[in-house]
């Protein structure tokens, strides 16, 4: 971990008290890991308004359905691989009724590094925007976390982000730089566009950088709100003839497959990049694992470099 990390889980503990100073409409319920995903701050605040269900995922989102139907705010938290335990729940009852329910999933991707695949969550991304009505934010680091959560608070109907565990270099310096929606252009580049969400964006920066070496100009974009889907990514895109999509996940169903349903009908030549069609695996650093799966800088920019050259680059 360098010294520039930052803790995703804290940024999001940290901010959930400042909203529940502003809105006491805000209810917190945790499935019994309020020390991992740090909504124990929001608990010592507000005893009142945190409820520990215990280990009861489905449980969790039926009582969160509960206090929306009253006109309450509830922020239902856990760790993103167990809160698709209760899939059912949130289809049915969260989804399907449109109900005001925030849903935040912390240890996501392969940053539970040290549980193994059990723990590691690469499907969640493709589950939850398969649901009709359901909003899905991945944010990059703590400063979007921070804004991303204040702006779905206000947002009217379900949503889900999507925060790994701790590991989290900085992308942003200001709030306001991230904005519900909209996708941000962090580099511009003529060769080809590199769409990243989470992590992915911070080391997409990195594969730009080594890119460069190469005279090759990738222009990269968060794209931090992976449903609803802005249509201003497709312009965005037209910015080069290639696009390649970085995630934290499963190729299949995630962003990228989200991206390709926009742009495969506009002639776009797209390859994805994320963990091919498998499970995660126990480690003990978060970085080797990375660079297990080829998620880390210097494996992307060798990929991104032969997609753009045309060099065969496997599945």
């Amino acid at each position: 971990m360098d010294s520039v990390s930052l803790s995703l889980r804290e940024a999001f503990g940290e901010k959930l008290v400042e909203i529940g100073e502003e809105n006491d409409k805000v209810i917190v319920l945790d499935a019994d890991v309020s020390a991992s995903t740090r909504s124990f701050y929001f608990r010592e605040r507000f005893p009142k308004r945190f409820l520990n269900v215990g280990i009861s995922e489905q449980d969790m989102m039926g009582i969160a359905a509960g206090l929306a139907i009253e006109g309450f705010v509830p922020v239902a938290t856990g760790f993103s691989m167990f809160i698709l335990r209760a899939w059912e729940q949130i289809r049915n009852t969260i989804s399907r009724d449109n109900l005001n329910v925030k849903i935040v999933a912390t240890h996501a991707g392969l940053s539970d590094y040290a549980d193994g695949s059990s723990h590691q969550c690469l499907e969640d991304i493709a589950l939850m925007r398969v649901l009709p009505k359901m909003n899905v934010v991945v944010p990059s680091d703590p400063v979007s976390v921070r804004s991303l959560l204040d702006q779905i608070i206000e947002v009217r109907g379900p949503c889900y982000m999507r925060l790994g565990r701790d590991y989290s270099p900085k992308v942003y310096d200001k709030e306001e730089e991230v904005v519900f929606g909209k996708p941000n252009v962090l580099e511009d580049g003529g060769d080809v566009t590199i769409v990243a969400c989470g992590l992915m964006v911070h080391l997409a920066l990195e594969a730009r950088r080594i890119l460069l070496e190469d005279n090759i100009r990738a222009q990269v974009l968060d794209l931090h709100t992976i449903k609803p889907l802005d249509k201003e990514l497709s312009r965005l895109c037209e910015r080069t003839d290639k696009v390649a999509t970085i995630e934290e996940h499963n190729v299949l169903g995630g962003m990228g497959s989200a991206v390709c349903e926009m742009l495969s009908e506009k002639g776009f030549r797209i390859k994805r990049f994320g963990v091919m069609d498998m499970y995660g695996e126990s480690s003990r650093d978060y970085i080797g694992l990375l660079k297990k799966f080829e998620l880390d800088a210097n494996s992307l920019a060798k990929k991104v470099k032969s997609f753009v050259k045309g060099d065969p680059i496997g599945p």
